[in-house]
């Protein structure tokens, strides 16, 4: 009978934790490199002076942007846990990884409630 247990010593291949933050990752640099050019496409989108032609022009780039490049395909992650349910936006944290840092004095600026 052969051992079929996974080895946790194996080396990583890159510096996320797992598939999910290395999909957002993707996604934040696509929106830093199109987000220019997505606001000013989604202006001329949303202009009602302009005609309906060039407005018409406007949605299909918008169309023609990478889907990922867009804000609300970018979720805020744990930086350890990758987890994306419950966030400290300051620190980057799951409340859970969170709280176990501060108790142990590990984030800076948090001090345990003392009444």
């Amino acid at each position: 009978m052969t051992n079929t247990r996974l080895k946790l010593d194996q080396p990583v291949r890159n510096n996320w934790t797992d598939w999910r933050m290395m999909r957002d990752v993707k996604r934040r640099k696509l929106l830093v490199q199109h987000q220019p050019d997505r606001i000013r496409i989604r202006a001329l989108k949303k202009n009602d002076i302009l005609p309906s032609e060039i407005v018409e022009i406007g949605r299909k780039m918008l169309e023609d942007l990478p889907r990922d490049s867009s804000i609300t395909r970018v979720r805020n992650r744990c930086a350890i846990t990758s987890r994306s349910r419950g966030i400290v936006t300051r620190w980057r944290l799951s409340r859970i990884v969170w709280r176990s840092l501060a108790d142990y004095n590990k984030l800076s600026g948090v001090q345990r409630a003392m009444w």
